[in-house]
């Protein structure tokens, strides 16, 4: 895989030495099981996969080298480039402004932009509209496209079903960019809607059998449906696609129950099941795939708390603190600031994104045994932070570079 030039502040030597040694031993990514890192009396285990994605390293170097590159121009990002406060921040830091917040609402007018400016495109990608008033003021969005190509792998997917007459149903979170992007894209070629999970998929199947009034469909559904969008006749022939950070169970079962459905209501075999229901497979990302494949592994171990690190936006991150949280008590910090001692933590609803101060943390006495993961937005250097602030919170050294040199 392509190697990305990023700020050495995101790295960590001792995650990267983790990283390619556990690499080395395992090319064809088969093992799952966690590292351990033993201070004594206090156990880490990191999960196999967690950190920096492709897409995400991608978007970080095409960024800052924006930034080196041109000097004394304007430089606006569409929205956060990626969900994590601490890149954020040092962005603006070096002058890029944001076009929008994270819903879409305009931060500076877009009347304002010039064809001088340049304007990155964020990982989730953009809608065709924001393509259009850009390209239309004379900017070049090709130039600056941070677009994750996992991504494009999905607006492509969608293409080719629309193509062959299928609708697109979206699983995704409807005011997430990505999903905002997505939408935009396949809604271009088909009939489109969003469901965000099964509460909204089992709605949206009583409209597919008639068991619910065509009419009622437009209220229910009101925002996340394609312009001129017909229940009665687009929901026919469908296939599903999805925002790429979701879980993946969650894909898979809305996905499956659709298929039921379109099978029972038509009286169609596993043979004729493709004439109304598109064999589109699972569109997550390579990264969301093993990092969640890899918490499962890492909740194996029995542990007394689990730590997940990353943005409160972050929808990939969201979903390992959900699944971490239906097994142990789970914390969802952004940096070891948030660490206020040993019995007290700054925590993130992942649901709500309310920050509240909840005691107790961690266990008074060693041994503690911790499991921790991040998402696919945070720097390696954040999660050697907040295991060093951990540490600090039993008396313990940090003890990174006698650490380190066990993976070596």
């Amino acid at each position: 895989m392509k190697q990305f030039t990023v700020p050495g502040i995101y790295r960590s030597q001792l995650i990267s030495a983790i990283k390619n040694k556990r690499r080395s031993e395992d090319k064809l990514k088969k093992d799952f099981a966690p590292t351990l890192l033993d201070f004594g009396g206090v156990q880490i285990f990191l999960a196999r996969h967690f950190g920096f994605c492709y897409g995400v390293e991608n978007a970080i170097e095409i960024a800052f080298r924006t930034i080196e590159e041109n000097p004394g121009r304007r430089i606006f990002l569409l929205s956060e480039m990626i969900h994590n406060p601490q890149v954020n921040a040092d962005l603006q830091s070096k002058g890029v402004r944001f076009l929008q917040d994270t819903n879409g609402r305009e931060l500076v007018p877009f009347d304002d932009l010039t064809g001088e400016d340049i304007v990155l495109i964020p990982a989730f990608g953009t809608t065709l509209d924001i393509e259009r008033i850009l390209t239309g003021k004379g900017i070049h969005i090709e130039r600056y496209n941070t677009t994750c190509p996992f991504v494009e792998k999905v607006w492509h997917r969608g293409e080719q079903i629309a193509r062959k007459g299928y609708s697109i149903v979206v699983h995704g979170k409807s005011w997430h960019e990505e999903t905002r992007a997505t939408f935009s894209h396949a809604s271009s070629y088909t009939p489109t809607v969003v469901v965000n999970n099964m509460d909204e998929t089992l709605a949206l199947a009583r409209y597919i059998t008639g068991e619910s009034p065509a009419a009622q469909f437009y209220e229910e559904f009101s925002g996340r449906y394609s312009e001129g969008f017909n229940v009665e006749k687009d929901l026919q022939r469908i296939g599903v696609v999805n925002q790429t950070t979701q879980l993946a169970t969650d894909t898979q079962a809305i996905s499956d129950y659709l298929k039921n459905v379109i099978r029972g209501h038509y009286q169609l075999s596993n043979a004729t099941i493709g004439q109304r229901f598109a064999d589109t497979r699972d569109t997550l990302c390579y990264a969301t795939n093993d990092n969640q494949a890899a918490v499962n592994a890492l909740l194996e171990i029995p542990a007394d708390l689990a730590i997940v690190i990353g943005g409160a936006n972050s929808s990939n991150t969201s979903h390992l603190v959900e699944l971490c949280e239906r097994k142990l008590p789970t914390y969802f910090i952004d940096s070891p600031d948030k660490i206020l001692g040993r019995h007290e933590i700054l925590n993130c609803n992942w649901r709500t994104k309310e920050i509240s101060r909840l005691s107790p943390f961690l266990p008074d006495t060693p041994p503690v045994r911790i499991l921790i993961t991040s998402g696919a937005s945070c720097p390696d250097a954040i999660v050697e932070a907040v295991i060093s602030r951990v540490l600090d919170t039993y008396g313990l050294p940090p003890g990174m570079e006698p650490m380190m040199e066990q993976f070596l």
